[in-house]
């Protein structure tokens, strides 16, 4: 799990393609708009940095994932599939980019404002961009995972949400998803420390409501059971002895 120098290198590069992406597709992120044009904006740019969306074709089960990037809007918790929804002001969307260059990958999402939102949806983006930042700070040589996990689970219920529990962060590098799992909630079976020249993306997932969630028929498709709205922020990241190196940021 622990990177090479030139491995360091590569994943950086990927992840700050990421970054870039995600800085310009908020321009375009207004009412009317649909999930589908958002998706040819993020492959156009992607493949002018001659690298590779990293989603499209990805298999799970079998099932291939059929866009360059996953954009979930409102209830939708991660996942969703780009194509005619139009957005609406009002609503909430999450953005998730994955890139490949150089035989290794970047990953990083953030969750936008369409227009003006209301003050429970602004208050749960705030609140799951903090368990980032908390969860990170937590994210150094020699902690347990699970000091991150706590800090994440701590933060978003002391403020009356819930942290999705059937998806989790992970290590990233030649393969997209790798070893440790890394959840926003405490797992007593997870052991695992953080080592200096570690690659991982650490991605809370946080519902206004229940923590629970279930897969449309597109097998693809998170949506929280009670169909209130979810937000989503990550941030790929190097780990180090002291603070984190933030790897999808420009």
């Amino acid at each position: 799990m622990v990177k090479l120098p030139n491995e360091i290198e590569a994943i950086r590069e990927s992840c700050r393609i990421v970054a870039i992406v995600l800085s310009k597709i908020e321009s375009y992120i207004k009412p009317g708009v649909t999930t589908g044009e958002l998706d040819k904006i993020i492959e156009d740019v992607i493949l002018s940095y001659d690298s590779i969306p990293a989603f499209k074709g990805y298999k799970v089960k079998g099932n291939e994932f059929p866009a360059n990037a996953c954009i979930s809007v409102n209830e939708e918790v991660v996942h969703g599939i780009p194509g005619d929804r139009k957005l609406k002001e009002g609503d909430i969307v999450s953005i998730d980019v994955g890139v490949r260059k150089n035989l290794f990958y970047g990953d990083g999402a953030k969750t936008f404002a369409v227009g003006e939102i209301d003050s429970s949806k602004k208050k749960l983006l705030k609140v799951t961009q903090e368990s980032l930042r908390i969860g990170l700070q937590n994210a150094v040589d020699g902690n347990k995972i699970n000091d991150v996990s706590i800090a994440i689970q701590e933060h978003v219920e002391s403020e009356g949400f819930s942290v999705v529990r059937d998806l989790v962060g992970h290590g990233i590098g030649k393969n997209l998803h790798e070893d440790p799992p890394i959840p926003n909630f405490y797992n007593r079976g997870n052991k695992f420390k953080f080592k200096s020249g570690m690659t991982v993306a650490i991605e809370p997932m946080v519902n206004y409501g229940t923590y629970k969630v279930r897969v449309l028929d597109d097998k693809w498709t998170y949506v929280t059971q009670d169909g209130k709205p979810s937000a989503h922020f990550e941030h790929s990241v190097l780990i180090t002895e002291g603070e984190p190196e933030i790897l999808t940021l420009i």
